[in-house]
């Protein structure tokens, strides 16, 4: 189970991260296995399935990403708690509303992320 201390301290540094646009303090998150779905990665990575698998992958998607754009800053909205889930719900770039599902690892890392974005 996640408790309430671990999402927020999450929650916080994850935002906090994106802003700083620290790419490894960013992948600090995730496990060497993650996995990443997105409908962003179809457009940016060019991967038509919208999914990438192992932190490298990501990572270099990350990285076209926050070379796209520049002044990106997230403000989270509201944090939502599963059993071992997060949900961010949160402004993302140019203010577009976006809602991320995290699943964690028994070492508290994220093995899984699904991003949404409001149409």
């Amino acid at each position: 189970m996640i408790d309430r201390g671990f999402a927020e301290e999450f929650a916080r540094d994850w935002i906090e991260s994106w802003n700083s646009h620290d790419l490894d303090r960013i992948l600090s998150h995730y496990s060497d296995q993650f996995e990443m779905s997105s409908p962003v990665i179809v457009q940016i990575a060019g991967e038509p399935s919208g999914t990438l698998k192992g932190k490298d992958a990501v990572g270099r998607y990350w990285a076209k990403a926050l070379a796209l754009v520049p002044d990106l800053r997230f403000e989270l909205i509201s944090l939502l708690v599963g059993v071992d889930s997060l949900t961010l719900y949160y402004k993302g770039a140019r203010g577009r509303l976006a809602a991320e599902v995290f699943h964690f690892g028994p070492d508290h890392k994220v093995t899984k992320a699904y991003a949404h974005y409001a149409l």
